[in-house]
């Protein structure tokens, strides 16, 4: 007789479902907190700061149950082996959810424990993630265990800061997390936009150049060192340069004007563009023309944000057995999150005086476009395919 686990039910049949309902309901917590914090003035007591809070959870928070549900699922397609499933996943997505709550009793509990936890999500999950691939060789898959292993180092610095261990890392730690974010995103669509832009487009034939791949992967990489390096000026604007021109070369060779009538392609290069906008503004930052948050909040909010939500709304439809349409309803958010960007990211130059206004107006946006993917994805998350097939 077969043993029927605690946590047999379809959210836990495969890694996207629990993380990515994990990532939207978080989504918007996390942001309805800040707001909390930034505009009233309301003071939480927490293991991390108030800003530092902000920025560790919707990156390492966030973003990276986004990362995890999407390895989850992806390495399984890559290998053909089963990920986790089951009770086994949902003890991955407790872990996660521990992570989130026990910095808020700092007071109660040792801080080296609420590290610990923390800190152990992401070592657990490349583990998980590397073992299908080694089991199957498939070697080329191991860069995202890397990518994985090199969150675990920035989140490590940020946490010895706040232990006492060093001085002055949980800052350079946070901009560590967030090159490797972006430098994951970069590595993940060389992969899925071609597939998705041909799926999403009968007919059409999207470029597949290993070497501008490279090329747009190490320039964006070089530009993040040499910026953690202090380095500024002329050798970071033109390393941002390059960046900029390598990655718009390679967009542009995936890219066909019909991508603009399919929300689920369009959503994908606007986010990219955010990321490409990103290193244009590192450059000017680096001769003095802009400040430094321009930058930050286009990879972060624009690029990462909504690349996340995108990739999200993608995934979810292609393994539940569902057509790859997306709704009016997450068409609408689509929009909510690129105006939440250009709120956040391009009107404060314009507009500085309305900053406190946009800031706000930013966030009220960004709740929008996740609470409609709530509303729309939660149901699909948690029941079974419509087609009968297992995951």
């Amino acid at each position: 007789m077969k043993t029927r686990t605690v946590f047999d039910y379809p959210v836990f049949a495969l890694g996207f479902r629990p993380f990515f309902a994990l990532a939207g309901l978080s989504a918007l917590i996390l942001m309805v907190l800040w707001n909390a914090m930034f505009k009233d003035g309301y003071r939480m007591e927490s293991y991390f700061s108030g800003n530092l809070w902000h920025a560790h959870e919707m990156l390492l928070g966030y973003t990276v149950a986004v990362l995890a549900g999407f390895l989850l699922t992806a390495v399984k397609n890559w290998t053909g082996r089963s990920t986790l499933t089951g009770d086994s996943l949902a003890g991955l997505c407790l872990l996660w959810l521990y992570a989130r709550i026990l910095p808020f009793y700092a007071g109660m509990l040792p801080d080296a424990l609420i590290a610990a936890v923390d800190f152990a999500f992401l070592p657990v999950l490349a583990y998980w993630v590397s073992k299908p691939i080694l089991q199957t060789r498939s070697y080329e898959n191991l860069v995202f265990t890397g990518l994985l292993l090199s969150l675990t180092l920035g989140n490590g610095l940020i946490h010895a800061q706040i232990l006492g261990l060093i001085v002055n890392t949980a800052w350079f730690g946070m901009h560590w997390v967030i090159a490797t974010l972006v430098v994951t995103i970069l590595v993940v669509a060389g992969r899925v936009f071609p597939f998705f832009t041909e799926r999403g487009l009968p007919g059409t034939l999207a470029l597949r150049n290993p070497l501008l791949d490279a090329l747009a992967i190490s320039t964006a990489a070089l530009t993040f060192i040499l910026q953690m390096m202090s380095v500024s000026g002329f050798w970071l604007a033109l390393a941002a340069a390059c960046a900029v021109a390598a990655n718009a070369m390679r967009v542009a060779g995936w890219y066909v004007r019909r991508v603009w009538y399919v929300p689920l392609l369009w959503v994908l290069y606007a986010g990219y563009g955010w990321i490409i906008l990103g290193f244009a503004l590192m450059g000017l930052n680096a001769v003095n023309w802009v400040g430094p948050s321009l930058a930050l909040h286009a990879f972060t909010v624009g690029g990462i944000g909504v690349l996340t939500l995108g990739m999200m709304a993608r995934v979810a439809l292609g393994h539940t057995g569902r057509a790859l349409k997306a709704s009016n309803v997450m068409a609408l958010a689509f929009i909510l999150i690129n105006v939440a960007v250009m709120l956040r990211v391009l009107l404060p130059v314009m507009l500085p005086a309305w900053y406190g206004t946009l800031i706000y107006s930013a966030t009220l946006s960004w709740l929008a476009a996740f609470s409609l993917f709530v509303f729309y994805y939660l149901p699909i998350l948690t029941s079974a395919r419509i087609d009968g097939q297992a995951g």
